[in-house]
């Protein structure tokens, strides 16, 4: 049975329980009832200025769009579905406030909208809300050391307390000792409590400190969400911007509809161009082109056939791998276009890219001006739904970090079944002799199929009837 004490401690009424001593209230004081909402409404406000929604309270679920900009020329049919789940999510959330919401993705996705509609729905709807980045949470306990108004235990205990609590921008912290130390009490004490939680960060889980990735992976508590929607204030743009060659009008026209079979071209007589490896005076061995004719069989054309069928097919099902060879303008590239082209029109996800142009992608976060860590868009890179590959070169032709990390991509999505196309000019031979772990690989016929295309460069017709080369 509880007994009011008489004492009034600061202006606030409080309570001692008379129980047993080994009762867990045992000598604890708490809030008299007649001052406890008086108390509450105090934290209440006190969360409110902290969260500064004043400032976000435009952004609620009634103008956010789960379809993404209208104006957004590359977002494909399954990034839409994507931002709509996450829509709906946090609008179930808003109304239940049960278990964690992680919402994860970059910049301009739609994150932090769907974080502060969520902060703007609970406050109006009576529940005590701290919207906040994670570095203002940090600056504004260092600042209560020093705030003659509330401590820092005040502080503190109104952070892991409130009632629902929205970390934007998780990740961008200061990460010394005692940030890091705060950041996981906090989350730790809302972890045990079950206290309902919204986390925002552009981080992959696997950046984050082992404690709180830990909690963060509860399946059973923490609904993950990833977004992958483009950035909404830069419609313009591709969610890998620069990188996919699939948004260019040379590529979107590479389809299995404009494709040529080329039968038409058996018992003709082609120019081709080989590279071979000669001797040169000084018995150094060198690489020269030698330029050849050729009459094109049944046999060179049914090779070309035969990639087609293996694309088509590919692209239909996009299981394992499918490795094109060829030389230069053979069809290879745009059978590749075309299976991410047909990948895109059913509302799915394709990158293609030139090895090249990835690797150097890759290496333009080291730069200053980068808003993007190398891990994120190496991670981006490896796990994209459809990896499309172009024009993969000997080894030796580029630097050791830049074989090395094109490996470490390569190897990832074999083991994690991820399905990739790779284009390359290598001969069987060769590619095995560059590249002898990948080749092992491909040789698995229940993972790969490589198909080696015999045909030379396609030729067009231009004006005066003289044949010319038109890529492929």
């Amino acid at each position: 049975m509880a007994t009011r004490t008489a004492r009034i401690v600061g202006g606030v009424g409080y309570v001692r329980y008379d129980v047993p001593v080994e009762h867990p209230k045992f000598g604890k004081l708490e809030t008299c009832v007649c001052r406890a909402k008086d108390v509450a409404e105090a934290a209440r406000s006190r969360l409110f200025a902290m969260s500064n929604l004043n400032r976000l309270s435009h952004l609620t679920f009634e103008n956010f769009s789960p379809a993404g900009n209208d104006r957004a020329k590359f977002m494909s049919a399954q990034e839409r579905e994507n931002l709509r789940v996450a829509f709906e999510k946090s609008e179930d959330f808003a109304r239940k406030h049960e278990g964690w919401l992680l919402l994860e993705g970059g910049y301009g996705c739609g994150k932090t909208h769907l974080a502060a509609a969520i902060a703007n729905f609970s406050v109006n709807n009576g529940m005590p809300t701290l919207f906040i980045t994670v570095p203002d949470l940090l600056d504004s306990l260092r600042f209560s050391y020093d705030d003659p108004e509330i401590t820092f235990e005040q502080r503190f205990d109104d952070i892991r307390n409130s009632g629902l609590l929205i970390l934007d921008d998780f990740g961008t912290q200061n990460a010394t000792p005692w940030a890091q130390e705060k950041l996981f009490q906090i989350i730790n004490y809302r972890y045990i409590n079950k206290l309902p939680t919204v986390i925002t960060t552009n981080l992959m889980l696997d950046e984050i400190e082992a404690r709180i990735r830990s909690r963060l992976q509860d399946e059973s508590f923490v609904n993950h969400l990833k977004i992958s929607a483009p950035d909404y204030r830069r419609p313009e743009e591709t969610s890998n911007p620069g990188i996919s060659m699939l948004a260019l009008p040379e590529m979107k026209v590479m389809t299995f509809k404009t494709f040529q079979p080329r039968d038409d071209e058996v018992g003709t007589e082609a120019v081709t161009t080989t590279t071979i490896e000669k001797n040169d005076r000084f018995g150094n061995k060198v690489k020269d082109k030698e330029i050849s004719r050729i009459t094109i069989s049944k046999d060179d054309v049914k090779t070309l056939h035969e990639a087609h069928n293996a694309a088509v097919e590919f692209a239909e099902k996009p299981e394992g791998w499918l490795v094109l060879l060829g030389q230069s303008f053979s069809g290879k590239t745009h059978l590749a276009a075309a299976v991410g082209n047909y990948r895109i029109g059913l509302g799915g996800q394709a990158l293609l890219v030139e090895v090249t142009a990835l690797l150097d992608y890759l290496r333009q976060t080291f730069g200053r001006n980068s808003d993007v860590s190398f891990d994120r868009r190496f991670h981006e890179i490896r796990t994209t739904p459809l990896l499309i590959l172009d024009d993969l070169k000997e080894s030796g032709a580029g630097s050791v970090w830049a074989e090395d990390k094109l490996y470490s991509v390569l190897n990832y999505r074999y083991n994690a079944h991820l399905p990739t196309v790779i284009t390359s000019t290598l001969r069987p031979e060769a590619f095995a002799l560059s590249y002898p772990n990948l080749w092992n690989k491909l040789l698995d016929p229940t993972k790969c199929q490589v198909v080696a295309i015999n045909m030379p460069p396609y030729r067009r017709v231009v004006k005066g009837g003289k044949p010319a080369a038109k890529k492929k």
